[in-house]
């Protein structure tokens, strides 16, 4: 046994949609990154979730290693993942329906670890070997985050406490004071800590860049798909951290993160998705004193976002067409708060 060098066995999950020549840097970045860790073995999985941009064929034509499950239906983020997931033998189920170039995984074992990376993301450097190294090192931690900036090279909150009232009000009233809404009341993390290099722990990571441990995933389940996009990573984070899983953030390891580039592409249909998803956190999450007041802040919240879109329109920002769109969008996330079911109503 002395002299063998331990290998860890990586599948990292990248979920597409109509983003063709940013998922071909997001490869280009992982194929670099892992490079420089030849003691990773790890298998590259692709969901196209039913782009018409020709994504698929690129990667079919420019990365053909890669796992690629590209089915005609949008499966959201969590629906994404977890078909990848179970694919690589995470799930309770096997190898996903549609993937391809997967017949040499019949006869193994799940990796150790699952790394979920935007396709809007780019990894920096030895970023990969970073956060896997970490987690190798670290047994008892369910998954780490890494520091994400933007193409700019500007810094980029990547981690952040688990979401309480005071979040949701500043989201909804921001504050006029730049200083609060960095600041720990907003959930997030001093810059310093990630200047500083060292790993420190954290609520959740952002799914841009978060790596598992197989083992938290066994102990929690895989991403809850009743959220479509929005807010599943924080839950699964939340369930580890419950189950003793903790979370930390890599801030030696380095994510280019884009952001926004898929759910910019439906303005209207993101902010629903956004404010039903937060809608199933609070359920899952919540007590029901919190609920009921997180319920109250979200009305008061759309109706001074409304007032926000009416000034607007006054001053000529935005269009008379735009100004409609907003208004009927806020009210659908007004009635969404008026009722207090089980989650996912």
């Amino acid at each position: 046994m002395s002299g063998e060098k331990l290998t860890t066995t990586l599948a990292i999950i990248v979920v597409s949609y109509n983003v063709r020549d940013l998922l071909a840097a997001c490869l280009r970045s992982v194929y670099t990154s892992l490079a420089l860790s030849p003691e990773i073995t790890a298998d590259v999985w692709v969901v196209d979730n039913a782009s018409g941009d020709g994504s698929a064929a690129m990667v079919r034509e420019r990365f053909p290693q890669v796992h690629l499950i590209a089915g005609d239906v949008n499966l959201g983020f969590a629906g994404g993942n977890n078909a990848a997931l179970r694919g690589c033998g995470m799930g309770a189920e096997g190898p996903s329906v549609g993937a391809e170039n997967t017949s040499h995984l019949a006869d193994r074992k799940a990796p150790d670890l699952a790394f979920l990376l935007n396709a809007d993301a780019e990894v920096l450097g030895d970023g990969i070997g970073r956060l896997t190294r970490f987690l190798t090192s670290k047994p008892e931690v369910g998954g780490v985050g890494a520091r994400l900036q933007y193409p700019d090279g500007s810094f980029q909150h990547g981690a952040f406490a688990f979401p309480g009232l005071l979040q949701l009000w500043f989201d909804l009233f921001p504050p006029r004071t730049l200083r609060l809404l960095e600041s720990r009341l907003n959930g997030r993390y001093a810059r310093r800590r990630y200047a500083q290099g060292d790993p420190f722990p954290v609520g959740f990571a952002l799914g841009a860049a978060l790596m598992v441990r197989r083992e938290a995933i066994a102990a929690v389940g895989l991403l809850d798909e009743g959220y479509f996009m929005y807010a599943e990573e924080v839950d699964w984070c939340w369930r580890m951290q419950r189950a003793g899983w903790p979370i930390y953030c890599v801030p030696a390891a380095r994510v280019v993160h884009h952001g926004g580039a898929s759910t910019s592409q439906f303005r209207e249909e993101s902010t629903l998705n956004l404010w039903r998803s937060r809608k199933r956190l609070y359920a899952k999450f919540y007590g029901p004193g919190r609920r009921w007041l997180a319920q109250r802040i979200v009305r008061l919240g759309m109706r001074a976002e409304s007032e926000r879109a009416r000034r607007a329109a006054a001053r000529g920002d935005i269009p008379e067409t735009e100004l409609r769109q907003r208004l009927r969008t806020f009210r659908q996330v007004s009635a969404l708060y008026r009722s207090d079911g089980a989650p996912g109503t």
